[in-house]
């Protein structure tokens, strides 16, 4: 196969997105690489975007499950004899009608969420995109399709992991 000064090989084109083969004993010709820096960080963009945002929609769907649970006992609260005989003033403030309430405003959490979490995607994808790109770049190495997406998954799993608190046990 003839490759230019940058171990390129000739007829390269970009695969497209996301190329990705059974890497175990894979038939000839079917194995997919990236050699420029700016596939290795598109496709590194992508998978992170894909995996950060996928699991900021999984918790703001969890979090407007528990706003509407907790709209529902507000509710049965209120109907059942001990709330019947609250006061107007705190009947208003537990509300009239809690899961009409809830759904005026329960929108705004998968929304703040996945902005927040596209913000990091792209700030972690460029990050260890451009970083991988030029690792592979400067040992003229070529890149599997699976790299990126691996990379993906562990920008997912950096960002879950450091949203607990760890204690010392000093």
């Amino acid at each position: 196969m003839a490759t230019n000064i940058y171990g390129i090989p000739l007829p390269y084109a970009t695969p497209p997105f996301p190329s990705l083969y059974w890497p175990i004993r894979a038939n000839p010709g079917q194995a997919q690489y990236l050699y420029l820096l700016s596939d290795i960080w598109r496709f590194t963009l992508y998978w992170t975007l894909i995996t950060i945002v996928s699991a900021h929609i999984l918790v703001a769907t969890w979090a407007v499950l528990m706003q509407f649970l907790s709209a529902h006992h507000r509710r049965k609260y209120l109907d059942s004899p001990v709330g019947r005989r609250l006061s107007n003033k705190n009947r208003k403030l537990l509300g009239e009608n809690p899961i009409t309430e809830t759904i005026g405003w329960v929108w705004l959490i998968p929304t703040v969420y996945m902005v927040v979490g596209g913000i990091e995607a792209l700030l972690a994808g460029s990050l260890v995109g451009l970083v991988l790109g030029a690792v592979y770049n400067a040992g003229y190495f070529r890149m599997s399709t699976w790299t990126p997406c691996l990379w993906g998954i562990i920008n997912m799993l950096v960002l879950v992991v450091s949203s607990f608190r760890i204690q010392g046990g000093l």
